[in-house]
């Protein structure tokens, strides 16, 4: 542990060097970079710096206990102790910030909602999450920017992908992806009987050309005249874009811009996020059981979490996480579920690492 400690102090102090030179503080790319990975490992060394501190505690009230003076040998066993219990703290709390970070996790995120089994009740649900996650979005002071939806006449989404910008958005909202169940008593049903619903969630870190390698010649683009709410200008422009990826298959469209340009832009940040996961999955399916962690493996194939709203009760299947507070979790107070997700990934990677 000490060893790695070792790398990142020296890590630390040669960002430190660089952040103060001429040169770089004009690169602003490398600027930024290099700010991102100093507010990475700062936590790191403050940490290190408080375990030093009660470290040296602890010998200077060894050598006290060797004083002949009663009284100060007695307070010199009270320091000894406190300064052994702090040195376990940090002791811990440098496991955890040793953990190797998800590169992705200060990326930002593309989302897509789409309604499952249910009918219109599934469309009326993904417009709920939809509006869920906009929420606490806007709590975070995150950026939100719909990309594609395919609403239905009844206020729903059969689908809807947006793009949420801000700081961490990926470490907090990754353990989204998969299969979210409602349980409720749908508008339509006269005589008060539950639907089970579902919609699926899917959470792609937002990635640049140079993470993918995408030939323009495999590309197939499409225009085409937009759907839904816009006025008469979705009527006679083809300002809609779909794109199809042919070597895999992987097809993005957007229709939310008046611009074609701007919904070409859109369409391709989905293509290259689609592409990304792809390939980050085939990379961990290699590795599948060093990969795999308590709170499940993000497929979206897999049940997730369910919303009973008779009962107010949100229950996150993979940590056995309960709470009645399905009201406050919908309006976007999602940090208690979030937060516990975190931990229990934290805590499955710590006893991974020690085992």
């Amino acid at each position: 542990m000490l060893k790695k400690i070792g790398a990142a102090q020296a890590r630390y102090d040669e960002i430190s060097v660089k952040l103060s030179d001429p040169k770089v503080v004009s690169d602003n790319k490398l600027y930024t970079e290099l700010m991102r990975e100093y507010k990475n490992l700062t936590p790191l060394i403050d940490v290190y710096k408080l375990y030093l501190k009660a470290n040296d505690d602890y010998e200077d009230s060894k050598e006290a206990l060797e004083d002949g003076d009663a009284e100060l040998r007695e307070m010199a066993q009270e320091e000894l102790l406190s300064a052994k219990e702090r040195m376990e703290q940090y002791t811990e709390e440098l496991k955890i910030l040793l953990l190797p970070r998800d590169p992705d996790d200060d990326k930002s995120v593309i989302v897509e909602i789409r309604a499952g089994a249910g009918g219109e009740e599934a469309a009326l649900f993904a417009n709920s999450m939809f509006r869920m996650y906009s929420m606490y979005a806007a709590r975070q002071g995150w950026k939100i920017d719909v990309m594609s939806s395919n609403p239905t006449e009844l206020g729903g989404y059969r689908e809807i992908s947006f793009g949420v910008e801000g700081e961490s958005v990926y470490a907090k909202l990754k353990y989204e992806s998969g299969v979210h169940r409602v349980q409720r008593v749908p508008e339509t049903e006269s005589q008060g009987r539950i639907q089970t619903s579902t919609v699926t969630v899917a959470v792609l870190p937002e990635v640049e050309e140079v993470d993918v390698n995408i030939n323009p010649a495999d590309l197939t683009i499409q225009t085409y005249r937009s759907s839904g709410a816009g006025g008469q200008h979705i009527n006679k422009t083809e300002s809609a874009v779909r794109i199809i990826h042919n070597p895999t298959g992987t097809v993005v469209e957007c229709q939310e811009e008046r611009s074609q340009m701007k919904n070409k832009d859109k369409a391709m940040k989905m293509l290259y996020s689609k592409l990304y996961e792809a390939e980050k999955n085939a990379r961990d399916s290699a590795i599948a059981e060093e990969r795999r962690i308590q709170v499940g493996s993000g497929d979206r194939s897999e049940r997730i979490r369910t919303y009973n709203f008779p009962q107010s009760r949100v229950t996150d299947h993979r940590i056995g996480l309960t709470l009645y507070k399905l009201d406050d979790m919908m309006n976007g107070n999602c940090d208690e579920v979030f937060e516990a997700l975190r931990v229990a990934d934290r805590t499955a990677k710590l006893l991974k690492q020690e085992s």
